[in-house]
């Protein structure tokens, strides 16, 4: 029953995608197949076999060990302001994301970042049949995110068609940078965010490939790699603590606002109607955790963390996803690859947002499928759960 309900998972996504797509005589089905196929692989390696627990405890063990590293540096200035063992959010997880941010940066001033993207990025693009271009820009989004990623490819920006311009946003939209998966890891189980975004990868080239199909000629399918301005190494570390700052600062102040939101629209609907409006999205997105692989009395459940993701953030969505303790082992799988990635309407504010701080016109085009972004985003979502479903 698990496969075939995996089966029409599948169907449901790739139906909805091949409904909304913008050519569909220009999709190609061979790179598809070999890519879902290679989804499926690598989660029943990750999942369920020795090896893949072997490379997620190690990955695990590494964010763990740099999350110590980086509360060292917490305790010394805010040390005094909490009790011992009672962190709060913004301290425990939040914060280190200043530290990640930080190894990032000298990372990619060693050059050592930028030579594993580049090589990482082509080998896909023998794979997934798109361009150069796209292949790096999806992996630099997994590690880079969804706003500086655009900064390493901007002598390209203003040159791009929309079609390639939009595979490259959705690619942002649909991985998460590194400088945050340490702070999801404190909120869910490594492996699901390991899961996640490895199936992400391939998964918005799936969706992207069926939603917005075009074919790039030899003489387009150049990668040209925009170096950051040179700076001296501490000049640089400053800048990207600073731009770790930035990045916690702004999750806390979208989870006040949309915490309390969500907490002000739920009181207001359940004094009107005596359902919460995170239980009425519940029952609309229930059918689409159904395929998913959740089962059918979780769905409503499952959907309205769902529907809280899309309209907040990942941050909000996994807080609620901890309060839900009565779900079985199964459907928090199944959700927590779902909830990794930025897929939310916020994330299309600020990806526009970016690309029309280096080129103002291609960000109004951004602005413009905006709403394809998210519903492409959300597609491969959908997609990694299901294919992640199928060994949980």
């Amino acid at each position: 029953m698990r496969y075939l309900i995996a089966i029409l998972g599948v169907l449901v996504v790739f139906g909805l995608t091949y409904a909304a797509s913008s050519d569909r005589r220009k999709i190609r089905y061979r790179p598809l197949f070999i890519m879902i196929v290679l989804q499926a692989l690598l989660a029943f390696a990750l999942l369920h076999t020795g090896i893949g627990e072997l490379l997620i405890g190690g990955f695990a063990s590494i964010f763990e060990k740099l999350l110590s590293y980086a509360g060292e540096g917490v305790n010394f200035v805010f040390g005094g302001l909490v009790n011992q063992g009672q962190m709060t959010f913004f301290l425990s997880v939040l914060l280190p994301i200043i530290f990640i941010s930080a190894l990032i940066g000298i990372l990619q001033y060693t050059k050592i970042l930028p030579f594993i993207i580049k090589y990482i990025g082509l080998a896909l693009s023998k794979i997934n049949g798109m361009g150069k271009l796209e292949s790096y820009n999806a992996v630099a989004s997994a590690i880079l995110g969804q706003s500086e990623v655009f900064i390493s490819v901007k002598k390209q920006i203003g040159m791009l068609p929309k079609q390639r311009l939009y595979t490259l946003c959705a690619s942002a939209m649909s991985t998460v940078s590194m400088s945050i998966v340490g702070a999801y890891m404190q909120m869910i189980n490594p492996k699901y965010v390991v899961t996640a975004l490895v199936l992400n990868l391939f998964g918005g080239f799936i969706i992207a490939s069926i939603l917005n199909p075009y074919t790039v000629s030899r003489e387009e399918d150049i990668l040209e790699v925009q170096d950051e301005e040179k700076q001296s190494f501490f000049e640089m570390l400053g800048e990207y603590i600073m731009d770790g700052f930035k990045v916690a600062v702004v999750v806390a102040a979208m989870l006040v606002g949309f915490v309390a939101l969500i907490a002000l629209v739920n009181g207001i609907f359940t004094g009107i109607f005596g359902i919460s409006f995170q239980e009425l999205l519940g029952y609309i997105f229930a059918p689409f955790a159904f395929v998913m692989g959740v089962p059918w009395k979780e769905a409503v459940e499952a959907g309205s963390i769902m529907a809280t993701k899309m309209v907040s953030n990942e941050f909000v969505a996994m807080l609620d996803l901890g309060k839900h303790t009565a779900l079985s082992a199964r459907t928090i799988g199944i959700i927590s690859v779902f909830l990794v990635s930025f897929a939310n309407f916020s994330s299309i504010g600020i990806i526009a947002g970016a690309v029309k701080g280096l080129h103002e016109k291609q960000g109004n085009v951004v602005a413009r499928f905006g709403l394809k972004l998210l519903y492409g985003a959300t597609m491969v979502s959908v997609l990694s759960a299901t294919v992640a479903g199928l060994f949980l």
